[in-house]
């Protein structure tokens, strides 16, 4: 099958992340020639761009990331319109759209709460709230989690760029 469509992200858990959502709604990303793919970094953005010139682009970006991938975009000629930034970042907005509670408890049934409670201990994290703690520790374990934080999710609860690069892809292979 030949490529209808490609969605660039950041990093391989961005990746794991769309393509749980996806599956979860029922999309065949691969069946449909929608193809995702980790770039390294919104600094790889152009580099990205040039292999897929032809092809239907959208992307997620981190909101500290704009202006690299706007950059981008513009000197490739390509409009923003399928790009979507997560603030503060896919973690953040999945993290937010669990909430505390859901996140601890899905912490807990990986075995690492105790982890997560000496990583709280820390003089940096004390006075953070018990959301940015989560989000910081995560940090570390995105990849691993980044399915599990999906199906985590109640479906109304979808963070918006997540959804919305969603229905851009749903949109671009019905307008084939």
């Amino acid at each position: 099958m030949t490529m209808s469509a490609v969605v660039l992200v950041e990093g391989e858990s961005d990746r794991v992340a769309l393509e749980t959502l996806a599956a979860r709604r029922g999309v065949e990303l691969a069946a449909e020639g929608v193809q995702v793919v980790a770039i390294g970094g919104a600094q790889a953005i152009r580099r990205a761009l040039s292999e897929y010139s032809g092809v239907p682009v959208a992307g997620l970006y981190d909101i500290g990331e704009e202006r690299a991938v706007l950059s981008g975009l513009a000197r490739a000629g390509v409009t923003p319109a399928g790009f979507f930034a997560c603030d503060p970042d896919l973690e953040g907005e999945l993290v937010r759209a669990l909430g505390p509670e859901r996140m601890l408890g899905l912490v807990e049934s990986r075995g690492q709460l105790a982890a997560f409670r000496t990583y709280g201990k820390q003089p940096a994290q004390r006075s953070k709230p018990l959301e940015a703690q989560l989000h910081g520790w995560l940090h570390n374990w995105k990849i691993r989690y980044a399915a599990a934080l999906v199906e985590a999710l109640e479906l109304d609860r979808v963070p918006r760029p997540l959804e919305r690069v969603l229905e851009w892809v749903t949109a671009a292979r019905l307008s084939r």
